[in-house]
């Protein structure tokens, strides 16, 4: 690279490598490695093409797209990542948020809008905060809301602290290092969690972009689904009567989550699973009743059709 490259010339020096390597969207990552290393807005990038960068922003650059050649995230590299509209730091001790996911903050909005609870004082529970992403979403969208995020690490817990307060809603979210529902009482209206869902067969051949994040966000035992036997083993007694809980799943796993939600003593409604959009199954939903003694012991009805979401 020139000695004495503008913004724009370095932009395209950058896309060039990226793209030459393989890399799905060069463009797009380069703006983002580019503003991050020379402190620009998005704004500033396009207004302030033709300006000289700086030796210190070069350095910057080239190092990020070094990373970004040898697979490592963006996000990993700058810090950030945007999930539903927003900027969220990421950790080393977090998951860093995915798009999908994005369906899980879609199907609880839609309950709320459909059970009249955009401006009513709801409990929440997000077990697994990590960034704190849908939590710190939850409760900038629906601003009567307060709710308690857990993660068994400590240094997730500090980051979703602090994507809280960013976010201005720090004085309505609270944080436990717990191991899922260890240490929580009170009851909810609403419990959301995105746990680790990958068996180990998955976790021995994870794509270089995964790998980078904290194993014990991925881990979901030898089938995948240790943590749905946890989270479901103490999570029907935590929500209130009429209350939701709301899971993201693997695109495999709706049926045998959804067996786990029956034996659990929840009720799945009719349908009950939501899709991405992909199209993938993405979220299943699932209500505090009991089922009926002759649904207990023939296994209750699951329905696993799409169910209504605006997203």
């Amino acid at each position: 690279m020139l000695a004495l490259s503008s913004v724009r010339q370095a932009f395209i020096w950058a896309v060039r490598r990226l793209r030459e390597a393989g890399i799905e969207t060069p463009e797009l990552d380069t703006r983002l490695l580019l503003c991050h290393a020379a402190g620009l807005t998005r704004e500033g990038f396009i207004a302030r093409g033709g300006d000289r960068l700086a030796p210190e922003a070069y350095a910057r650059l080239e190092a990020g797209i070094a990373r970004r050649l040898a697979g490592e995230p963006v996000s990993r590299i700058t810090g950030i990542r945007e999930f539903y509209g927003r900027e969220f730091l990421v950790g080393p001790h977090t998951l860093d948020p995915r798009p999908d996911t994005e369906t899980l903050i879609e199907a609880a909005l839609d309950l709320a809008a459909q059970n009249g609870w955009r401006d009513q004082p709801l409990d929440l529970l997000d077990l697994g905060t990590g960034t704190g992403c849908i939590l710190v979403t939850l409760l900038a969208e629906l601003p009567q809301a307060r709710g308690f995020g857990t993660d068994i690490s400590a240094g997730a817990i500090a980051v979703a602290a602090e994507n809280a307060r960013r976010h201005g809603v720090a004085v309505r979210a609270s944080f436990l290092a717990a191991d899922w529902l260890d240490c929580i009482d009170g009851k909810f209206d609403l419990i959301v969690s995105n746990p680790p869902y990958l068996a180990a067969s998955e976790m021995a051949s994870l794509q270089p972009e995964i790998a980078h994040d904290p194993r014990h966000a991925l881990d979901g035992g030898a089938d995948g689904l240790d943590a749905y036997r946890r989270i479901t083993g103490s999570a029907r007694d935590s929500l209130r009567e009429g209350g939701t809980l709301l899971l993201e799943i693997g695109a495999a796993q709706a049926e045998p989550v959804a067996r786990i939600l029956s034996e659990a003593g929840f009720a799945l409604p009719e349908p009950a699973l939501l899709h991405d959009l992909a199209g993938r199954p993405r979220c299943l939903v699932a209500g505090r009743a009991q089922p009926s003694r002759a649904d207990s012991r023939r296994g209750a009805k699951i329905w696993l059709g799409k169910w209504p979401c605006s997203g």
